[in-house]
């Protein structure tokens, strides 16, 4: 038993866990719109004097987005300035605030104002923590240990589900504020990245650290080997964004993010319990919303269990493939309700049913790997610019797809709007398989070879 707990196996386990439970909160932030939307919208549910209107309500929603767009350039040079660790723990502070005033909320302002400090503080630990996660795993286990992240943002989703329709608004905020505060504290006891040490020039503390994670300090030493092969002489930024390769990964890494978002998934779940209301059909919409929850907290695990067996491009292909179809049934059922005042029989249940296969193909592929795939895309003082980089994309398209959402659906209707999305599916599985790199089982150093540097043809021999 004392083996299993001193094995680097375990302890690399642990230290990704504890990490991940500060992106637990996330995915509490992240479903928070669904239930509390439909309390501030009624009377006797809000905490403010009269219920918000639609145009409030999308601000609410999207302005995390657009305020992260313009401080994760800033934030994200905090990577390399004061570590991976306390980057993650400098995301809790504003979290445990925003949440505690969030209780005493009366004013549509102090939403919004929350809602906006909350969502650069979750942009930047979703920027973070892969990178974290994946300097601390051993390149065997690195896939199954980053998707972590969609395990414990999904664990969080439901707990919002599950808890924010049935309790008041207050109760809910009180809730959500002790979480904060309670998966903070062990954050405070992780080891900093061996690769940020290095790159300090702490090399014998990098040693330590590798020593804990790899089992031995041969093993150790030969990372550390390995960080000097990769590492570039000059880390001036500018210097690395000339780089051929760092280009072509920055441009992969960028059109990825893009095509996540583009696919519609957070504006679909963003407003779930108001989609789910405005189907009008027999399911109760806080029921479906919990079981959809669940879905996606499975689809997570089912990830970490299929990661290391099968490539990541297959995955994400079938990931996009699914979610094409439930959009598809979305925008059916939508068409024929547009011609029918009642539904009935199967088409109670086929809205339910494609929502729950579009996050279950998201959460299991897109949603767990998009941030693995960036993680691995990158290598050495590349990697923080890049993450960087590839959230402020995502945020940016993050947000105009849920600010818009609304009005997209007014202006050209609902069938329509998940049939682009559908679209979108489609030209996204096009772009991952003729233009993103197979990085399962391979060294940073290989993904790096087979995105060009040092062309020898022997990229896949691994």
């Amino acid at each position: 038993m004392l083996s299993l707990w001193q094995s680097p196996c375990f302890i690399q386990h642990v230290i990704v866990f504890v990490v991940n439970m500060s992106v637990l909160t996330t995915g509490l932030n992240l479903a928070w719109p669904s239930p509390i939307l439909v309390k501030l919208r009624n009377s006797t549910e809000s905490p403010l004097d009269r219920p918000i209107t639609e145009e409030e309500g999308s601000w609410i929603v999207s302005v995390g987005f657009i305020c992260s767009i313009i401080s994760n350039p800033l934030l994200g040079l905090l990577l390399d300035g004061i570590g991976r660790k306390w980057c993650v723990v400098l995301t809790c502070a504003p979290k445990i605030l925003v949440t505690i005033m969030y209780v005493f909320a009366s004013e549509v302002w102090m939403l919004i104002l929350g809602r906006a400090l909350i969502g650069v503080a979750d942009s930047f630990l979703f920027t973070v923590v892969p990178v974290y996660a994946s300097e601390i795993a051993s390149k065997e286990i690195r896939g199954a240990l980053c998707t972590f992240l969609q395990i414990f943002a999904s664990v969080g989703i439901v707990i919002t589900l599950s808890v924010g329709p049935f309790t008041s608004y207050t109760t809910y905020s009180i809730v959500l504020a002790a979480i904060n505060l309670l998966t903070s504290l062990p954050l405070l006891f992780l080891p900093e990245s061996p690769y940020y040490l290095y790159s300090k020039g702490r090399i014998n503390e990098a040693v330590e650290v590798l020593k804990l994670l790899r089992g031995s300090e041969q093993l150790a030493k030969e990372e550390i080997a390995c960080y000097a092969l990769s590492e570039n002489e000059s880390v001036d930024k500018m210097q690395l964004l000339k780089d051929r390769v760092v280009l072509k990964s920055l441009g992969v890494s960028i059109l990825v993010c893009v095509a996540s978002q583009l696919v519609g998934f957070n504006a679909v779940s963003f407003y779930l319990q108001t989609i789910l209301v405005s189907t009008r059909t027999n399911v109760m919409p806080e029921v479906a919303s919990v079981v959809i929850g669940l879905i996606q907290l499975l689809a997570s695990f089912c990830t970490t269990l299929v990661t290391e067996k099968f490539k990541r491009k297959h995955i994400l292909i079938s990931s996009l493939v699914g979610m094409l179809i439930g959009l598809v049934g979305l925008g059916v059922f939508f068409k024929i309700r547009e011609n029918t005042q009642e539904v009935s029989g199967f088409m109670n249940y086929l809205p339910v049913m494609s929502l729950i296969l579009v996050v279950y193909c998201y959460s299991a592929g897109m949603g767990s790997l998009v941030w693995v795939l960036i993680a691995e895309l990158f290598d050495g003082p590349a990697r923080a610019i890049g993450a960087s980089a590839s959230m402020v994309v995502t945020t940016l398209f993050i947000f105009l797809t849920t600010k818009y959402f609304a009005t997209l659906t007014l202006t050209i209707g609902p069938a329509a709007t998940y049939w682009l999305f559908s679209g979108a599916c489609a030209v996204s599985c096009l772009f991952i398989h003729y233009c993103v790199p197979e990085t399962k089982g391979k060294t940073f150093a290989e993904i790096q070879a087979a995105l060009g540097a040092g062309l020898n043809g022997d990229e896949e021999k691994t």
